[in-house]
């Protein structure tokens, strides 16, 4: 199966060698699309670097500024499935996912799923034994947010590791997406949980970031916990219609 991993990046130039190696080392057909968004650091020009060094295997799209989670995945996607991948993956830059999980998420969707989720909250998941208790609680507190408020019978809606069948992405109006924070990753799955597509969870370990800083901000939690609520309003059409909404 071949499998395009869509990476956004701002200012991971010390992860991206270290991450490429680590995921080109795994017994997969796996291709790259680095999407950087001008990174101060140098980043993009590491992407660079590292497409010529693996020639046919890495691309990537340089955008002038920070534009956006949502717009770096769905360019990407866009771009990809116009060169032919057959599955697409979402994970961050930071090495917080295990690379070595997408051999068992890719084997999910040969076994039939629509989309599998890294899942820190089943059987097996777990998050970064370094946290804190209040950053514990409000993870597990955001995800129980969301899967309430939205109905939602996944346990991790907030992962942002995953691997797609390029049809279920096809099959899914993700020009109605409208959410540009993290909560562009909850919208993107509930989409998808109303169309009806198949999940599969797989179990992860979400390490804190091995070097530079968090984007994660006060500001942007607060945000998706309001947006939770329009994604649940905009979609309650799909909702109804299940697989017949499909495009």
């Amino acid at each position: 199966m071949r499998t395009t991993i869509i990476l956004p990046t701002y200012n991971e130039a010390e992860n991206l060698p270290g991450l490429v190696s680590a995921l080109f080392a795994l017994p997969l057909d796996l291709h790259l699309l680095v999407v950087d968004d001008n990174s101060p650091d140098g980043t993009g020009q590491i992407a660079d670097k590292l497409a010529g060094d693996h020639p046919g295997r890495i691309k990537v799209l340089h955008r002038p500024g920070k534009l956006g989670l949502r717009t770096a995945y769905l360019d990407g996607i866009r771009q990809v499935i116009d060169e032919g991948a057959e599955a697409i993956v979402q994970m961050d830059a930071d090495f917080s996912h295990d690379p070595a999980r997408l051999v068992e998420m890719t084997a999910s969707l040969q076994s039939g799923a629509d989309v599998a989720l890294g899942s820190r909250y089943v059987a097996g998941g777990s998050v970064d034994e370094r946290w804190p208790f209040w950053r514990k609680a409000l993870s597990a507190f955001g995800n129980f947010y969301a899967r309430t408020i939205l109905g939602f019978q996944l346990r991790d809606v907030t992962t942002g590791y995953r691997i797609w069948r390029v049809e279920t992405l096809r099959g899914m109006p993700l020009e109605r997406i409208q959410s540009s924070g993290y909560i562009f990753l909850v919208e993107m799955a509930y989409m998808a949980y109303c169309l009806g597509y198949q999940f599969a969870q797989v179990p992860i370990y979400f390490a804190d970031r091995r070097w530079g800083k968090s984007k994660m901000s006060l500001r942007i939690q607060a945000e998706a916990a309001l947006r939770v609520w329009q994604v649940r309003w905009n979609y309650r059409d799909l909702r109804r219609l299940g697989k017949s909404g499909r495009a």
